[in-house]
């Protein structure tokens, strides 16, 4: 009985195996019905998933990465869209993961954002995943990063990434992106917010969409007076003496930018070669095409800044190194809650945190100390070298 069940067993895993092979053979010669197996396959979790990933890892790194973020209402999706269409025209292959809330009651999501993109759905060189936080709070699902990784393999030119839209705790897109853009709009609140941390900090671009609204100019000023202050232009170069005559000094227009925080923002933000880069804010029309080749170009300019400054790698490194801290919290979660052993022991223990003989603390060390092998155990099973994605 026992080696019938090997039997079955080897079969099974034979089959998987040969499956997973036949994959990513399709996956390497291009096909998009691979490329969307792919992604449900690592959206999910499913069996393979991590060989899947592993197989191309070495890949990694040619797709420039653009997360875009903003306040529920700021035209997010429509900015997509153009911009989309924008780098399609100019001849580059898009991939765009969009992720949308996720309903308390059944854990499915009405996936709008899809729905918004029906002009660029259609095109094969744009391929559109929608996914459901699924109780994410950081405007990012969980497997986001590991489906923008399948994208990026896949040999996509451009990644998009839209978040859920949550507001200011809306920070994992930094950390996924190597440019992250914030969509504002004139109705995103007074001067005030901009002067918060979060959100309004994370930004390599700015633009305050639906510019032909009232209140988009004062908005645009507020965000360029923030970073002029926060970046130290204030007074920086203004002499110590009181009563300056600025007619008399050489350089006025430089004297006028150190008085300006604002104004000196701007003038930095325009810099092409700049030793720090400074956030342009830009405005834009989405819904009618406007703005969007200004803000193509102002993150291709970022994009040559962090290829020139060395920032790119350092983000990309800071990538890889939160990416294995994440595989080792989810693997240490699976292995111990969803392990009966672990679970029957833990209940067992409630009786005595009941009563107060046992605290929190020492339970979770013993716990610790008696998973020991379970914690420690090999899950990851590489491929053989013939079914990986070679470069």
């Amino acid at each position: 009985m026992t080696t019938a069940v090997s039997d079955e067993r080897a079969a099974s895993a034979g089959k998987a195996s040969g499956a997973m092979a036949r994959l990513l053979e399709q996956f390497r010669g291009g096909k998009p019905a691979a490329l969307a197996r792919a992604v449900s396959i690592v959206e999910n979790h499913r069996p393979g998933f991590e060989q899947l990933l592993a197989a191309q890892h070495a890949l990694l790194g040619r797709a420039r990465r653009i997360g875009i973020t903003g306040p529920p209402g700021a035209g997010k999706s429509t900015l997509t869209t153009r911009l989309t269409r924008f780098y399609r025209e100019a001849g580059r292959t898009v991939g765009i993961v969009a992720v949308d809330p996720t309903s308390p009651f059944t854990g499915g999501a009405l996936l709008g954002d899809r729905i918004r993109m029906e002009d660029v759905a259609l095109d094969p060189g744009v391929f559109i995943r929608s996914m459901a936080t699924r109780g994410s709070l950081g405007g990012l699902a969980t497997a986001t990063r590991e489906v923008c990784d399948v994208l990026d393999g896949f040999g996509l030119d451009v990644i998009i990434i839209e978040t859920v839209g949550v507001g200011q705790s809306e920070l994992d897109v930094a950390r996924a992106a190597d440019s992250t853009l914030v969509v504002l709009v004139p109705e995103s609140g007074d001067s005030i917010q901009t002067l918060k941390a979060g959100v309004m900090e994370i930004a390599d671009v700015y633009t305050v969409n639906k510019a032909d609204r009232p209140g988009a100019d004062r908005l645009r000023n507020d965000i360029e007076l923030m970073l002029g202050l926060r970046a130290g232009h204030a007074m920086q170069n203004m002499p110590a003496h009181h009563g300056v005559d600025l007619q008399h000094m050489p350089d006025r227009d430089a004297m006028r930018d150190a008085m300006n925080p604002a104004r000196a923002a701007r003038a930095a933000a325009k810099a092409e070669h700049p030793e720090q880069w400074t956030p342009p804010v830009l405005r834009s029309i989405a819904a009618q095409n406007d703005g969007i080749g200004e803000i193509a170009d102002a993150l291709d300019r970022h994009f040559r800044y962090l290829e020139s400054s060395g920032e790119l790698r350092t983000r990309r490194r800071a990538r890889l190194r939160e990416r294995v801290m994440e595989v080792v919290e989810q693997q240490l979660r699976q292995r111990l809650w969803q392990d009966a052993d672990t679970l029957a022991w833990l209940d067992a223990q409630l009786d005595g945190l009941e009563s107060g003989s046992l605290v929190p603390f020492a339970v979770a060390d013993t716990l610790r100390a008696r998973s020991i092998a379970l914690l420690t155990g090999a899950a990851y099973a590489p491929l053989s070298s013939s079914q990986a994605i070679s470069a």
